[in-house]
């Protein structure tokens, strides 16, 4: 049995957005200085928003979602999940995902693989197997950290919060305002921006939020440029994660009130752990 499906996860880190402005007529000095104010203005409107929905969506704790993941070094071909995640009480959610796209089909022949995190450990549900350590059973346990790592494992759970990264909006200054779009029926601002481990360093965050923002950042392959769609609520419409290798776009549903994500009977659940530990780490050559 082949286990070749890798969990994706992602944050969203934003920043705060360097805007320029040009005037005519005026001498060069006068034009640079109403460019800055109208920079620094800008730049204040952009985080002021940003942190709006960044506070808002912490808030609500949970959301219907429906996101796609792009890996290049898994061809390619994406994988679409739809369900339930959950923040406000430790990173969880509950989720469907195409069993082909995501390799599953070895031990699901269902067109659609139920996908649970919850509690430190993903859960797939399977078909009974004939034999080993899942014969008769319906779900599979992997610990995260033998599919993400250490690294990856703390920084899902010190990064529940999907928008975690909207607290760090004075991080970086490659920003963009790229105006109103028509998103899942909502009008919303679109903002890009990238973010790296330097601008983090260099920040004015506390050492517990610094090493947070690099901890994600290095799992992502070390610099990502983020889009995030913000309606006229102050909530995150739609973000998208580019970068090491990784797409992925998430979709906002619907916030808040949805149901409790619990982890499957143990009776009913066999435990590959070790056995992924154990690829991963042969990958790795550790």
């Amino acid at each position: 049995m082949k286990l070749k499906h890798r969990a994706a996860w992602w944050g969203i880190t934003a920043a705060a957005l360097v805007a320029t402005a040009g005037c005519s007529g005026e001498t060069a000095r006068d034009t640079a200085k109403k460019a800055a104010e109208v920079a620094d203005k800008s730049t204040d409107q952009i985080m002021a928003t940003l942190t709006r929905a960044s506070d808002k969506t912490k808030g609500l704790g949970s959301a219907e979602i429906r996101t796609t993941t792009v890996i290049e070094a898994t061809g390619g071909k994406p994988i679409s999940m739809e369900g339930t995640y959950s923040w406000g009480d430790g990173a969880a959610m509950d989720v469907r995902m195409d069993t082909a796209a995501a390799q599953m089909s070895a031990l699901q022949d269902d067109p659609t693989t139920q996908l649970k995190m919850v509690d430190g450990a993903y859960y797939y549900g399977i078909d009974p197997q004939p034999s080993g350590v899942l014969k008769g059973k319906h779900w599979m346990r992997i610990d995260v950290s033998a599919v993400a790592g250490e690294a990856g494992a703390n920084n899902i759970a010190n990064n529940a919060d999907p928008t975690a990264g909207l607290r760090y909006v004075g991080a970086s200054k490659k920003v963009k305002d790229l105006g109103e779009e028509t998103v899942l029926g909502k009008s919303a601002t679109h903002y890009r921006g990238t973010v790296g481990a330097e601008q983090i360093k260099d920040s004015k965050f506390t050492a517990a939020e610094k090493k947070a923002a690099i901890d994600s950042l290095n799992a992502s392959g070390g610099q990502i440029t983020y889009d995030i769609w913000v309606d006229h609520s102050d909530l995150p419409v739609r973000m998208e994660q580019h970068g090491a290798g990784l797409s992925v776009t998430m979709d906002f549903l619907k916030f808040g009130a949805t149901k409790a994500i619990t982890a499957p009977p143990a009776s009913d659940t066999g435990d590959l752990t070790e056995q992924v530990r154990s690829r991963r780490d042969a990958a790795l050559g550790q």
